[in-house]
């Protein structure tokens, strides 16, 4: 299965510490950790909100892998439109979850306030 999570610097930072394996656990304030499951959605996410919002006004779409049996134990959360769609997982879950993912966390978009999106392989 593969999914998407879009990411600011510093989260993206976290996983770069990581090696590009995991995520960086949950604060206590957000009980849930949810990637996407559509690209366009992630995209959306990452170029209106990150980097909007975030002080370095960057945004990051991230893409990874998980095995499909794992994967398929959280119910997936309609959000809004059709491809709003997440995955919704505990945030005491999130260990066990990184231990499922298959390969590495990619940085598949990189959106910056005012500039045009750059793509996988051009960062």
């Amino acid at each position: 299965m593969i999914l998407y999570r879009p990411v600011g610097t510093a989260e993206l930072e976290l996983i770069a510490q990581s090696g590009y394996r995991c995520f960086p656990p949950r604060l206590p304030e957000q009980p849930i950790f949810y990637p996407v499951l559509h690209e366009e959605y992630a995209i959306e996410i990452a170029e209106k909100w990150n980097a909007r919002d975030h002080s370095d006004h960057k945004g990051y779409v991230t893409a990874f892998e998980i095995d499909d049996e794992y994967g398929s134990q959280f119910a997936v959360q309609t959000v809004g439109r059709n491809c709003h769609q997440e995955l919704w997982i505990p945030a005491e879950e999130l260990e066990n979850f990184n231990w499922n993912i298959i390969g590495t966390i990619r940085v598949i978009h990189t959106f910056s306030k005012g500039t045009e999106p750059v793509r996988e392989g051009e960062i």
